[in-house]
């Protein structure tokens, strides 16, 4: 085989670029994230649910979380298997591939029962955790370039300490807002 079959061999094995790799992909998608997060926040200043329909929304709250938090624990704990080298990171990558959905379902699913739970917009809390919502938001957002390469780079072994940062970080800003809005949920549901 010539050097140059093997070089278009090699080439064409390679995963092609997906709009997920794309930074402007994320920028648009970040932009429309903050534009339905200020229209649940404007909707949330003008609807006055009943008892009932507070009481299923805080229930669908609740469910959301335990969904999406739940995913994001599975996915950072597959994560902390493959440094400790309890695990493969084909593994670990094809854990979070399959919980992906789950975290945008609950983070979702949190975001429009919030918006009939009357939050108080006005507490300092309350504002906390919107910003804690839209930083995990666009954390998430970018967490999806993340996902499409590392595979690439693993396969090529190419997981430069930079990568590696990259996924640190992504991984502490996901847990951080987490954890945040949990507590201050926790706080506020005590007033």
């Amino acid at each position: 085989m010539s050097s140059l079959s093997a070089i278009t061999t090699s080439a064409d094995q390679r995963p092609r670029l997906r709009l997920h790799d794309s930074w402007w992909a994320v920028g648009a998608a970040a932009l429309l994230a903050v534009l339905a997060l200020a229209a649940c926040l404007w909707a949330a200043t003008h609807l006055h649910p009943d008892p009932v329909l507070h009481a299923a929304a805080l229930f669908l709250h609740l469910a959301s979380m335990v969904l999406g938090f739940g995913a994001v624990m599975v996915i950072d704990y597959y994560g902390l298997l493959w440094l400790t080298g309890r695990c493969a990171l084909s593994e670990a990558l094809t854990t979070a591939a399959r919980l992906h959905t789950p975290v945008w379902t609950g983070l979702t699913g949190l975001v429009a029962s919030g918006v009939m739970l009357h939050p108080d917009l006005g507490s300092a809390l309350t504002r906390t955790k919107l910003a804690l919502v839209l930083v995990l938001t666009l954390n998430g957002l970018q967490a999806r370039v993340l996902a499409h390469r590392l595979p690439r780079c693993a396969a090529a072994s190419a997981l430069t300490p930079r990568v590696l940062v990259w996924g640190a970080v992504t991984a502490a800003v996901s847990q951080l807002c987490w954890w945040g809005a949990v507590a201050i949920g926790f706080l506020n549901s005590r007033h």
